[in-house]
């Protein structure tokens, strides 16, 4: 049996990766793959706890995660063509223009 802290550090590393993504990038399509990869940490470490525990009300909320994931995905596919239209652009400093 693999030790709990692996799945942590996996989990740890992949947060880690997708704050730095938020933080950093201007491109719409890149921003929202940062925020699925916070989503992924986060079902790891339900899943890993979930084993870690010996019950399966981690991987339950796992699938909730990826279902909310799957419905993110969803409006911010629509946002990014939206701000494509627009601006003919997926920078996301340049939608402040559409503040009122």
């Amino acid at each position: 049996m693999v030790p709990i802290e692996y799945y942590l550090l996996l989990s740890a590393a992949v947060f880690c990766i997708g704050v730095f993504g938020i933080l950093t990038r201007r491109n719409a399509l890149l921003f929202l793959m940062s925020v699925e990869l916070l989503l992924n940490s986060a079902a790891v470490n339900l899943v890993a706890f979930s084993r870690f525990h010996g019950n399966l009300t981690g991987q339950t909320f796992s699938l909730f995660v990826l279902g909310l994931a799957a419905a993110e995905v969803a409006i911010g596919i629509g946002i990014v063509l939206v701000l494509y239209r627009n601006f003919a652009d997926v920078d996301v400093t340049r939608a402040t223009t559409m503040r009122w």
